[in-house]
C-alpha cells in the first residue's frame, strides 16, 4: 500500500511518516519511505538513517532530467522515465538506506542558491510511485512538501490513500477544505490526523473536518519533540500511532 502524508508546513507531516514507518517495520512489513520534500533534510535522522543519494542523480541530475522533459513537451512525446516496473528490491541500492526491513530514498533536495525549481522532482515523484509494485507485506509512505503543489503535478495518481496532518491552526483547517476537494477529484481517499491538539482544539477540528475520517488524535509528545530538536532518531511506541497503523493494514486487505 502506498500511502501519501500531507498537510501544511510544520504541521507534522515528517515526524507523522517517521513514527508510521517505524511502528510499521516493528510489526515486521517492508517499508519504504519516499522523501518527496526537497528542503526538509531532517527525516532521515528520524528514521535513524542516512540520507541518501538524491535519486535525481540516476536520470543524471536535476539538469539532465529538466533537458528530457522540455524536449518531451516541445516533441508532444509522453516523458518516460523507466523501461520496466520496479518492486521494492529493484531500486538502485545507492539510492536507498537500509536499516533492517526499514529503507528510505529522497527523490531529490535543494543544494545549492538558485539552482532553479523544483518541478523535476515532482514529475519524477510522480512516475516513481505509479512504476513501484507493492507486494503483499509492503508499505510505503511519502513524506510530501508543504501546502497542494504536489496535487498540480499528480504526484496522488500512485497512492492508494491520503493522510492529511491538521494542527489547531486557521491554515490548517482551511487547506482541509481544498486538500479534501482535490482528493475527491484524484479519485484519492482522503483520512485525518489531528496533531499537537488538546481537548478544546480536538473539539473544534472535529467539526471542521467528517470525524468519521479523523483516524487519531496526537497530544504534543514531549519525547518527540525532544528528539526533532536533537536530530536525534525517534524512539517512541503509542497507542494513536499503532491505531493509525492498523486501520492502514486493514483497509490494504
Amino acid at each position: 500500500m502506498k500511502t501519501l502524508i500531507c498537510g501544511k508546513g510544520g504541521c507534522g507531516k515528517s515526524t507523522l511518516t517517521a513514527l508510521l514507518a517505524q511502528s510499521m517495520a516493528r510489526k515486521g512489513c517492508n517499508v519504504l519511505v519516499v522523501d518527496n520534500d526537497e528542503s526538509n533534510f531532517g527525516l532521515h535522522r528520524q528514521l535513524g538513517l542516512e540520507l541518501p543519494q538524491d535519486f535525481l542523480n540516476y536520470f543524471g541530475g536535476k539538469k539532465e532530467l529538466g533537458e528530457k522533459m522540455r524536449e518531451s513537451f516541445s516533441t508532444g512525446e509522453a516523458v518516460s522515465f523507466f523501461e520496466n516496473r520496479w518492486k521494492i528490491p529493484d531500486i538502485p541500492e545507492e539510492y536507498v538506506s537500509v536499516k533492517g526491513n526499514l529503507s528510505l530514498m529522497a527523490v531529490g533536495k535543494i543544494h545549492d542558491f538558485g539552482e532553479g525549481c523544483a518541478c523535476p522532482m515532482g514529475v519524477l515523484s510522480k512516475h516513481l510511485l505509479k512504476n513501484i509494485d507493492v507486494q503483499d507485506n509492503d508499505f510505503v509512505f511519502i513524506d510530501t512538501e508543504a501546502g497542494i503543489e504536489h496535487f498540480g503535478r499528480g504526484v496522488e495518481e500512485g497512492c492508494d490513500a491520503l493522510l492529511m496532518v491538521l494542527d489547531p491552526s486557521y491554515e490548517s483547517i482551511r487547506l482541509s477544505e481544498k486538500i479534501s476537494s482535490l482528493a475527491s477529484a484524484a479519485g484519492k481517499d482522503i483520512y485525518y490526523v489531528l496533531n499537537k491538539i488538546d481537548e478544546e482544539s480536538k473539539s473544534f477540528l472535529s467539526v471542521k473536518v467528517p470525524e468519521d475520517l479523523i483516524l487519531a488524535t496526537l497530544p504534543v509528545m514531549e519525547s518527540v519533540f525532544k528528539a526533532g530538536l536533537l536530530g536525534s532518531e525517534f524512539n517512541v511506541e503509542s497507542e494513536e500511532i499503532e491505531s493509525i497503523a492498523s486501520f492502514l493494514t486493514d483497509l490494504k486487505g
